[in-house]
């Protein structure tokens, strides 16, 4: 599917043979870290340089062309099922109730179906879906033709777009859409390791919601752990623990994403604590 992600081709085979011991393999070791066969570091960094570098052009065109419309736009990154669309439904209608002079809307991203964007529709903000077919990703001129159809509706002044990404904890990492910052979300119910799992998507954001803390009596998931992995591969990364069903953590995160918005589209009524890594706020 992504040739620059190394899942483009098999990958080699390997045979045990009976009797010998079990050993743990790691395919992505070797310098140009994929599995593709005979890729070579070079090789690797030629192929990256080109696809890369043509989405990343793209990506600061549209980073202009956000800028120009006043437009705050953020990368919302995760694996399937972590609660992105649920998030986002409650952020639109806590938005009104707390900013309503700031418009929002939705770029979805999938590979089959309008469901998350009927979804977002019914919640009360625009929404394009693109569909990604086999892509694992979305890339900047995706989101550069779905921006088309969505700036006339945003107000001139100062707004949020919301980019909810393919569900994918690897890919989406390398691909500059031209937003403002990648968001990755993590559901307690996926596994406090996921940092260490998946570090290079950790790395890339400036911050990590987590999510679902309403369920955290009922699950074995260990926030601070879960923190000091995310800080081990990115020491700058914020955190915030948000319960979209309880509402928990939603003013902290209302206040995250609407810095840097011009104060006359603005409601002073979210202040004061969004940089903190929220342990107080977790669930008994």
């Amino acid at each position: 599917m992504c040739v620059v992600c190394g899942c483009s081709g098999p990958g080699a085979e390997v045979l045990t043979a009976p009797g010998a011991a079990v050993r743990d393999l790691d395919f992505g070791a070797n310098g140009a870290r994929v599995s593709v066969p005979g890729m070579s570091t070079e090789r690797a960094i030629q192929l990256e340089a080109r696809v890369l570098g043509a989405n990343d052009a793209v990506a600061q065109r549209n980073r202009a062309h956000f800028a120009a419309h006043r437009v705050q736009a953020y990368n919302l990154v995760s694996s399937p099922g972590s609660g992105k669309t649920t998030l986002l439904a409650a952020t639109i209608q806590a938005l009104r109730r707390q900013q309503p002079r700031v418009p929002l809307a939705v770029i979805e991203g999938d590979q089959q179906t309008s469901h998350d964007a009927d979804r977002i529709r019914a919640a009360g903000a625009p929404a394009v879906q693109v569909n990604t077919g086999k892509g694992c990703h979305l890339d900047a001129p995706m989101v550069d033709a779905a921006f088309a159809q969505l700036h006339d509706g945003l107000g001139a002044d100062g707004s949020l777009l919301m980019i909810e990404n393919v569900g994918n904890l690897v890919c989406p990492a390398l691909w500059d859409l031209g937003e403002r910052a990648k968001v990755v979300i993590l559901s307690v119910t996926e596994g406090d390791d996921k940092p260490l799992k998946y570090p290079d998507m950790f790395a890339a954001a400036r911050l990590m919601v987590l999510t679902k803390v309403d369920l955290l009596p009922y699950v074995d998931f260990d926030v601070a752990r879960c923190i000091a992995f995310a800080q081990r591969v990115n020491p700058g990364i914020e955190v915030l623990l948000l319960s979209a069903r309880s509402g928990q953590g939603m003013e902290a995160w209302l206040e995250w994403l609407v810095q840097g918005l011009p104060t006359s589209v603005l409601t002073p009524a979210v202040t004061g604590h969004a940089h903190v890594h929220a342990l107080e706020e977790q669930a008994p």
